[in-house]
């Protein structure tokens, strides 16, 4: 028994640092993630870090209303809905907001 736990022993020892070395993914690269922010102002909304992803506009029950292309990180739009609560989908990042 004793002579089994003396090879394994150094064994693991020499291959758990290279394991744990090989486990890094950051390789030096700085990864930044902002989330978009938006403001609603009566029937006036501004967005901005959108990255120039398009905008959708859905109601409450999932149907999308419509589309607003993006070409820069911010932009402000003025929206023809009724008053009520709809999402807004940036991306990943889906706010709700409600339209006065």
């Amino acid at each position: 028994m004793k002579k089994i736990l003396f090879i394994i022993l150094p064994l693991m020892l020499t291959i758990a640092p290279t394991f744990a070395m090989g486990m890094t993914d950051n390789d030096g690269v700085e990864t930044s993630i902002t989330a978009a922010s938006i403001n609603v102002n009566g029937n006036t909304v501004r967005v901005s870090n959108t990255n120039g992803e398009d905008i959708e506009v859905f109601n409450l029950t999932g149907t999308k209303i419509t589309t607003i292309k993006t070409d820069t990180t911010g932009k402000t739009f003025t929206v023809n809905l009724p008053k009520g609560c709809y999402l807004l989908k940036i991306g990943k990042v889906v706010r709700k907001i409600s339209i006065r």
